[in-house]
């Protein structure tokens, strides 16, 4: 396997678009690091130039410390696996995993232990002979990583490789991945704007929003300290709880300045206490374990997560409570965290 490392890397398209602005960090020989961020936010762009799919306008990219700029990607052992599944549907899945092998000239007995090895890896022994048009959507995406595993490359690359099956599906196809990734070791990049699949399999996470990289680190360290209104507001579900204006100043540490306080919904407490913010609510969503609670308060709209006991009515006035040691100080010009 082998480390990625990139350097101030920048994409401008020739009508002066700039999708990606100075991305520069590192993927750890054998990490898994996800890029994540709304849709036209950069992350694909940026996977395609680390793959050798886009060029680069200006920086540098290094992939097992090697600089791979201008080199063609089938040099630069990477394998990538794409949202479509891009599988041939005149082969087999035998011979759709053996297909990158035989390209790179593999003799009979490597290809036939390749394919042994990834479909026992995958699950996929009992439907070696069968089309691709034969499989379910989870089946076939099981195919299209076994066609990168099969090849034994230095760095996986996954551009949203779960975007086309249902929730459940979803939830398999990416066990799988979390487990084949423990099992290989292997150095992976993976592209998604899922916010669960950024939590659940990342050990890192970059998180962008307009081609600018907002922040990068574990999955709970961005959770619990966001760099900024962006990171806090994208990552979470609900999302944070963002308060302005007067209710903010009530309990701002920070005098004379003008700032936003976030509050996650599982901090947010319908049974008062410290706090004291008067709401009204508007919307109640009992999912099971757990309710969600929609709220206004002045201007703001906000969501309590609460456990679905002893709710209140919709239309109700209710006093709401947080804990001082789990609020976030933003300042309201910058939307840059405040310590």
């Amino acid at each position: 396997m082998a480390d990625v490392v990139l350097q101030q890397v920048r994409k401008v398209y020739p009508n002066g678009q700039v999708a990606v602005e100075g991305a520069t960090f590192d993927v750890r020989d054998g990490e898994l690091l996800v890029l994540v961020g709304p849709s036209g936010c950069g992350k694909s762009t940026l996977l395609r130039m680390i793959a050798g799919l886009e060029d680069i306008s200006a920086g540098e990219l290094r992939i097992g410390g090697r600089v791979v700029n201008e080199v063609e990607p089938k040099e630069r052992d990477i394998a990538m696996v794409f949202q479509n599944y891009a599988l041939y549907p005149h082969m087999s899945v035998a011979e759709n995993l053996a297909f990158g092998l035989r390209l790179r000239g593999a003799g009979k007995a490597e290809v036939q232990a390749g394919i042994d090895r990834t479909a026992q890896m995958l699950g996929l022994e009992s439907m070696l002979r069968k089309l691709p048009k034969e499989l379910s959507g989870g089946q076939r995406q099981r195919v299209a990583l076994g066609r990168a595993l099969v090849r034994e490359p230095s760095v996986f690359l996954l551009d949203e490789p779960l975007s086309n099956l249902d929730a459940k599906l979803r939830n398999s196809v990416r066990g799988e991945i979390a487990r084949l990734h423990r099992q290989l070791r292997a150095t992976m990049i993976y592209v998604t704007h899922d916010q669960v699949e950024a939590m659940t399999l990342g050990q890192r996470i970059v998180v962008m929003d307009k081609g600018v990289i907002q922040q990068i680190d574990a999955p709970m360290a961005v959770y619990e300290k966001p760099a900024n209104l962006f990171v806090a507001g994208f990552l979470g579900s609900p999302a944070m709880n963002f308060l302005r204006g007067n209710d903010a100043k009530r309990f701002s540490p920070f005098a004379g300045r003008e700032v936003v306080l976030g509050v996650r919904p599982e901090h947010l407490l319908l049974s008062g206490g410290e706090g004291a913010l008067q709401a009204k609510v508007e919307l109640l969503e009992v999912v099971g374990s757990e309710a969600f609670v929609h709220l206004r308060s002045g201007e703001d709209a906000l969501i309590a997560r609460v456990m679905p006991e002893n709710l209140p009515d919709i239309g109700d006035a209710v006093t709401l409570g947080f804990n001082r040691d789990k609020l976030h100080w933003f300042d309201a010009a910058s939307g840059e965290r405040l310590a």
